[in-house]
This record gives C-alpha cells, sequence and structure tokens, in this order.
C-alpha cells in the first residue's frame, strides 16, 4: 500500500485569487445562511520560493518505468493501476483494464482514482511512490467534501425544489416551461436527469452526484429574468464557481458509451438527449472554462462532438477544449443560422441527428484548399461585432478605436514614468475580466497583495477603508471572478514565465495574460550583453506564444527618456523596432503638462492591425476608485468635420470659446491634440 504524502498546495507558480465562500446571490432570504466562517488554510500560500516546472508526459512515462508501475496511454491522461483501492474493491474489478483506475494528466501530473476519488499533484504522486514523509503530514489526499454550511444548504434547498409537473398550479409550470424554453421538452426527460424547480426563487434546480454513489454534491439554480427582446438568465452555483466540477449528466453515462455530446449548458444537454438518444454532458462553467479535473471523466469516449453555442466566442471556445481532449477525437458543431444551440433547434423543429451529422473534424494536417475556408470566411462576414472581440464596458472610446478585445494578439503599452500606467491597465483588464475573460496577470513590479488592493477598488468604485463593513460582500463578489496571479516578483527568466503562462492556459483555460514589466526579465537573459537584442528575443517569445495558444498577451514596456514638453510616440517605446512591429496594437498613456494649467492624461492608440483605427481620447482619474474610465453622467457630443485633407475628424463641442470639453470624445490621429495649448491664442 502506498502513502500519499499531503503537500502543500499548489507547488505550481499559479495562486489564484480565491477564497472559501461564494455570496448566494438570486436566493430567497428564508434559504440564505447566516454569516460565513472563513477559512484561510496555509498550504494554499506558496511553499517554494523556486517555482517548480510542469512535468512533461515523458518524464512522467520515464518515472513510471523506472519504479515498475505498468501504464496505459490515454488520449489526455496516463491510466495506471490505483494504490489506493482497498481488497474489497480490488475483488470487484473484473478485468485488467478497470483495474487500471488510477488516471494521470499527461500535461500537469495531476491524478485522480476513479475508485477511490482520491487525487493530488505529481509531487504528491511522487512522494507516495517513493515513501517519503515526515510522520504527522501522512494520509490519503482525498477530494473535499464540500462544507457543511454548503452541504446544509444544498440538502435543504433540494429538499424545497418540486418536479415542474408537480406543481400544483398546472399555469406556473406552463409559464416556467415558456421562461426556460422547455415548451417541447418532456417530463420524462427532466425526470431521466432529476431537474427540479425551486418556486420561491423561480429557478431550475440542476443537481450534482458524485460518481458511483450519487451523493448530492452541490446544486446549479438557473433563474429567467425577463428583458426587452428577449430572457436573461441568472445562475448560481453551490458550492461557488470555482469549485462547482459538475458534468451534468455523468450519472447517466455508461461504461460502454464511446461517443458523447459536450454542450455549454444543462438545457441544451436536455433537448439533445430527448432528440439523438446519445448520452450528453454540460460543462459546469460553460464556453469560459474546461477544468483538467474533469478529462479523467471523459477518457472512455472514442468520439466527442462539442456544440457549445451560436456565436463566434462558443466557436472559439469549442476549438480550445479540443486541445486540451485531443483534437483527433473531437468534431465542433459550427454555428451558423441553420445550426444554432441544441435547444433552440429543437424548439424550431430542426433536425439535431442531422446537425450532429455535419460536425467538422478539429484537427487536420493542413489547409489545402480555400473550400475547407469557406464557411469560417462566412461566418466572420456574417458577425463583424463579434469577430472584433470582447467590448469594455469602462472605456467605449476604446471600442470605437480597437473595436474588442481580440484572442491572439499582442498589445504593448507604454506611458511616462509616474503617469500610472499600472493602475490604468489594471482597470483596462478588469473591465474584461468582469465580462468573463479569464485573465493572469503577472506583475513584476508591485506585490500581488497591493494589485488586488487596487483592483478591488476599482471594482467596488469607490475606498474600501472607509467602509470595511461592507469588505467581504465586494470580496466575495471579486472572488468569483476569473482572476489569476503569478507570484513572481522581481527578476524572471522568460522561458519561466513562458511555461508558467502555457500552464496556465491548459488549467484554466486563460484568455488574456498582462506582464508588467518587459524590462524586470531582461537581467535573466544570457544569450548577448546587448540588452536590445535580449529585448527582441523576450517580445517574439511573447508574440509566438499569443499566436500558438490563441491567447491575448499585454505587454508593458517602459519608454525612452524624454523630454517632459514632448509626445510619447511609438519610436519612444525602448528598444528596437521590433516590439512596436510584432504587437498588434500599441496603447501610449500620455501625460502631458500644460503650460497654462495641470497635467492632462489621455490614451493613444498608435496602432491598429485590426482595422487601421488610430486616435486618442481623454482621461480623467478618479482618486476614490482610482479608475480611469470616464463618469457616466458626463455627456459626451461628438462633432464631426472635415480636415484640409478631407478626413473626418471628431472633436468636442464648447460651449466657450477656446475651452476644453471633459468628456469621452475620440480625436482623429491626424485631429489637433486638444491638451496643447494653442499658439495663436496668447496665454493667461
Amino acid at each position: 500500500m502506498w502513502v500519499l504524502l499531503r503537500s502543500a498546495y499548489p507547488l505550481r507558480i499559479l495562486l489564484p485569487l480565491r477564497g472559501e465562500w461564494m455570496s448566494r446571490r438570486g436566493l430567497p432570504r428564508s434559504l440564505v445562511p447566516g454569516p460565513p466562517r472563513r477559512r484561510y488554510r496555509k498550504e494554499a500560500l506558496p511553499a517554494l520560493e523556486v517555482p517548480v516546472l510542469p512535468v512533461t508526459a515523458t518524464e512522467i512515462r520515464q518515472y513510471l518505468r523506472a519504479h515498475g508501475i505498468p501504464f496505459q496511454d490515454g488520449h489526455s491522461c496516463l491510466r495506471a493501476p490505483s494504490p489506493f483501492v482497498g481488497a474489497s474493491q480490488l475483488k470487484d474489478q473484473t478485468s485488467a483494464t478497470t483495474s487500471f483506475s488510477l488516471f494521470i494528466n499527461k500535461t500537469t501530473g495531476r491524478f485522480l482514482c476513479m475508485t477511490s476519488l482520491a487525487e493530488g499533484s505529481w509531487e504528491d504522486f511522487q512522494a507516495s511512490v517513493e515513501g517519503r514523509g515526515d510522520g504527522d503530514r501522512e494520509g490519503v489526499l482525498l477530494s473535499e467534501a464540500p462544507e457543511a454550511e454548503d452541504s446544509e444548504e444544498v440538502r435543504r434547498i433540494w429538499d424545497r425544489a418540486v418536479p415542474l409537473w408537480e406543481l400544483p398550479e398546472p399555469e406556473e409550470a406552463q409559464l416556467a416551461r415558456v421562461m426556460f424554453g422547455l415548451t417541447k421538452v418532456t417530463d420524462d426527460t427532466l425526470r431521466h436527469f432529476s431537474v427540479r424547480y425551486l418556486r420561491p426563487a423561480r429557478s431550475l434546480v440542476f443537481p450534482w452526484f458524485s460518481p458511483g454513489s450519487m451523493r448530492l454534491r452541490g446544486l446549479k439554480l438557473l433563474g429567467a429574468e425577463g428583458q426587452e427582446g428577449g430572457v436573461h438568465y441568472v445562475e448560481t452555483t453551490i458550492p461557488r464557481p470555482g469549485a462547482y466540477h459538475n458534468l451534468f449528466g455523468l450519472p447517466l453515462i455508461s461504461r460502454r458509451d464511446v461517443e458523447v455530446v459536450l454542450t455549454s449548458r444543462e438545457l441544451d444537454s436536455l433537448a439533445l438527449n430527448q432528440s439523438t438518444g446519445l448520452p450528453t454532458l454540460a460543462l459546469p462553467r460553460g464556453t469560459a472554462c474546461l477544468p483538467p479535473a474533469l478529462l479523467p471523466y471523459l477518457e472512455q469516449f472514442r468520439r466527442i462532438v462539442l456544440w457549445l453555442g451560436d456565436d463566434l466566442r462558443s466557436w472559439e471556445a469549442a476549438k480550445l477544449f479540443a486541445r486540451k481532449l485531443n483534437p483527433k477525437r473531437c468534431s465542433l458543431v459550427r454555428p451558423g443560422d441553420q445550426q444554432p444551440r441544441p435547444l433552440e433547434a429543437l424548439n424550431r423543429g430542426l433536425n439535431l441527428s442531422r446537425i450532429l451529422r455535419s460536425a467538422l473534424p478539429a484537427w487536420h494536417r493542413s489547409i489545402v484548399s480555400f473550400r475547407q475556408l469557406r464557411e469560417e470566411v462566412l461566418g466572420e462576414l456574417s458577425n463583424v461585432e463579434q469577430v472584433a472581440g470582447v467590448r469594455w464596458s469602462r472605456f467605449p472610446d476604446l471600442n470605437r478605436l480597437l473595436k474588442g478585445h481580440r484572442k491572439g494578439e499582442l498589445t504593448v503599452f507604454t506611458g511616462p514614468t509616474g503617469s500610472g500606467k499600472t493602475t490604468f491597465i489594471s482597470e483596462y483588464a478588469l473591465d474584461l475580466c468582469t465580462q468573463g475573460v479569464n485573465t493572469l496577470w503577472g506583475s513584476f513590479e508591485i506585490s500581488n497583495v497591493r494589485l488586488a488592493r487596487i483592483m478591488l477598488t476599482q471594482f467596488a468604485l469607490g475606498r474600501l477603508e472607509d467602509q470595511l463593513d461592507k469588505y467581504d460582500e465586494w470580496a466575495d463578489r471579486f472572488e468569483d471572478l476569473p482572476l489569476y496571479f503569478m507570484t513572481f516578483h522581481g527578476q524572471q527568466s522568460i522561458r519561466t514565465v513562458i511555461d508558467t503562462m502555457q500552464h496556465a492556459v491548459y488549467v484554466y483555460d486563460i484568455c488574456h495574460v498582462v506582464i508588467d514589466n518587459l524590462q524586470f526579465m531582461m537581467g535573466h537573459e544570457q544569450l548577448s550583453t546587448d540588452r536590445i537584442a535580449a529585448q527582441d528575443y523576450i517580445v517574439g517569445a511573447f508574440r509566438k506564444f499569443a499566436t500558438d495558444s490563441s491567447c491575448h498577451v499585454t505587454l508593458v514596456i517602459h519608454p525612452r527618456k524624454e523630454d517632459d514638453d514632448k509626445e510619447l510616440q511609438t519610436a519612444s517605446i525602448f528598444g528596437s523596432a521590433k516590439a512596436s512591429q510584432e504587437a498588434d496594437n500599441v496603447l501610449i498613456l500620455q501625460d502631458r503638462k500644460l503650460v497654462t494649467g495641470p497635467g492632462k492624461r489621455y490614451l493613444q492608440v498608435a496602432k491598429n492591425r485590426f482595422d487601421g483605427d488610430v486616435g486618442v481620447f481623454p482621461l480623467e482619474f478618479n482618486k476614490s476608485s482610482l479608475t480611469f474610465s470616464i463618469p457616466p453622467k458626463s455627456k459626451a457630443r461628438l462633432k464631426k468635420i472635415k480636415d484640409d485633407n478631407g478626413l473626418v475628424v471628431k472633436k468636442p463641442s464648447s460651449s466657450k470659446k477656446g475651452a476644453v470639453s471633459q468628456n469621452s470624445e475620440t480625436y482623429s490621429s491626424k485631429a489637433p491634440n486638444p491638451y496643447q495649448p494653442d499658439p495663436s491664442k496668447p496665454s493667461r
């Protein structure tokens, strides 16, 4: 029998900003528990000063062979005999295949025993094999059970929820079916998946059962709110989203099933299973993330079809998830008018089996003709706004210029020392993170605690020092954001940073990486004594990572020393021209000092490879909330005029002659600088 050590978690280099409590928004007062008892684990802090590099599949195979452990090669995991299966359980296993119940992830090395549910890191596995331990920390690391508070709440909600067909009033049941689009979903399907309805919250309740034991581990509540032109759905999970790892429909999967359809919503799984009879599973967090902890449960399938939604964001997520699952066994349903999401297809009377047969393979060796690109080109032309990327909610003028935040691009950001680069870029990234863009922060200049404090203040739009009684409320909401931090500080090697980023993309499905700043990686490069050559190599590495990983990288670079009375330009970025050449976008935070008054900040988009629009717009700093976004009550009026070259230029309308309008207007790159004094007018 092997002994497994409970090692410090995580030993990796990522420190997720997560906690132990999730606020129960959207539930009736009678179902909300009392104040949470916070528990802080010392093990959650990084245990090693020197980061441990991710293990490779080759190293895992070599280690297993060296210790005489038999294994089988799977799609995303290696299977081996489990040391955590008792003698009674071994008697129930009738074949060599079923005895290989330990799954080891090829990328991260984390393991999971499907029989005993023991799990741990690669370091835990090595310690158990080699018998290393200190006595007091020995023990089997089992998957953590839900907290007592969560367990009680789950059971209380589940007991109060009732099946739709048992509602006393038929009108209420019919209204619920209409709100959730279940008019064509039968009672037998709802009964098959154990779906219930919580009347006080007007929400559907989807259970999370443990595989095998059918023990109730958690719930997802889906509420519907009527809005103009449609219905808005609100999800609440117990436990919190970071710990909710439910593949909805997993207890209904047979060991003999070799094909499965993955969806992003539980409602879509109901529609697919009813129409096609195929095994269906719903991902716990939709298109936001596919946790690697779920991969062992998908190893048995020889073919996986991903039908995640009807927009380009779902299409991009499907291609990303296929990389984790092994693209050779994955097929993707392309979004289109005749291929909407499964529930809508059922309600429209479309043939779902025919749509599944049209799924495209996720893997091919090369593109040989335009025929294979034809549908993707049509998709981009017919969904121009979605192709432009995720739009900012706090910076509407950034949307007018950059159009949106897109995957696979490299953004270079610069500005004078002390102008507020870190403060601005933290709000810039927070804006996207609140809209579901999984974000990884690499802050080498300031500590993660200070950065998190800045971002929490920006998130709450106010100083929490003056209202500490509301800290827990805002912190609970902040914890649920898909936000993670690297634990690096000071000088770091580019190879270590890239390895960490690749690990984060795999584990957390990171879509946006912020590096602040590049200069802190140049001291470790021994390629050349020439700092310019070292910087070119680092920029090239980030460019390659962004393209290969389909992940947006925002890179902060200090500018060269310039005179205070001169504006920064693209050529002002430190180093050679490679940074601006490799970048898809170049943003410059200008901090001009006026002769007649205080300095004014504005953001300049100096390069935009997507559609070429460049320009500037003013920024107004709010010290109490540490934000640069314009207050919503300030209304901007845009006036279009033509300059001498006939180009349309946007300028602010001013009630007084020579006055500068303080609003969020966009200025063309050829428009006169609004913060530069007019030389034709005398200064006061």
